[in-house]
């Protein structure tokens, strides 16, 4: 959406036509939102800018036949290691040399998935955050092999799209997860050890240090099974680092699929 909103062209490649209809309809709905703000005493303008933005974008179900003539592939499907090394390999037979390749991970190692391709300097991580239209961040990852042509090009096209990018090494979490997950962790030890009610850890941090939300909040926002996902991969990588240790409580709530907002429980409950 952002992408094809600042006059990019954008082919949006699923797995399906019914799940591309459904994305094709979010983007349009989100658009509306946007041009309520934007064109809020211009309608027409609005209505313009939506069907530019739209005639921007195509939708596709064959990968590899899009990537034939493509600048940039920004991959954002599931975060798991082999899945995204087989798209990539298999995308890295039929891209043309110039194209690069990022992920929008924001946990995996940039470095891992460039080694399934034969384009180690044009790889890179890109990784927005949600929901992408609000957002202003984009973290850019600059793996050990990727070429400063191609770190640039990645700042460059972060600002196209109205971004405001970061640059951060091929380290674990990047900067923002690296820093949010062991202090959300945290906040979990603190409630097992009994020190302080998650009622109480919550309002501390949101009256105490500005947060929008409270840890545990934000814990149900992001999904319990996509924190303890990152949590043990990190453990796996660093063993002995006490920022990184499992948590039995998350992983008790895991386990009964009390996962946050989605499923209606996780630390606090939701109707």
């Amino acid at each position: 959406q952002v992408a094809a909103a600042s006059g990019h062209t954008v082919v949006l490649v699923d797995q399906s036509d019914e799940i591309l209809k459904k994305s094709t309809k979010g983007i349009e709905e989100s658009l509306k939102r946007v041009t309520k703000k934007k064109f809020a005493d211009k309608p027409e303008a609005g209505a313009e800018f939506i069907e530019k933005t739209l005639k921007n974008l195509t939708t596709s179900t064959d990968a590899v036949a899009v990537v034939h003539s493509t600048d940039l592939v920004i991959e954002a499907i599931v975060e798991n290691m082999e899945v995204k090394n087989e798209l990539f390999k298999r995308l890295d037979k039929f891209a043309p040399e110039y194209t690069i390749f990022a992920s929008n991970t924001s946990s995996l190692q940039i470095t891992e998935l460039a080694n399934s391709t034969t384009r180690q300097d044009r790889f890179g991580g890109l990784h927005f955050f949600n929901p992408v239209p609000m957002m202003k961040l984009v973290e850019v990852i600059k793996a050990p092999m990727t070429s400063q042509k191609t770190f640039e090009s990645l700042m460059d096209f972060s600002k196209a799209v109205g971004k405001s990018p970061v640059s951060c090494k091929d380290t674990p979490g990047f900067i923002v997860n690296r820093l949010l997950i062991p202090y959300m962790m945290e906040a979990v030890r603190l409630f097992e050890r009994g020190d302080a009610s998650k009622e109480d850890i919550d309002v501390a941090m949101k009256l105490g240090a500005g947060y929008p939300m409270g840890p545990f909040e934000l814990l149900d926002y992001v999904g319990l099974d996509t924190s303890k996902y990152i949590i043990d991969g990190w453990h796996s990588l660093e063993p002995n680092n006490p920022l990184f240790a499992p948590s039995p409580l998350l992983n008790k709530l895991v386990e009964e699929k009390k996962l946050g907002k989605k499923t209606g429980e996780g630390f606090y409950k939701y109707k």
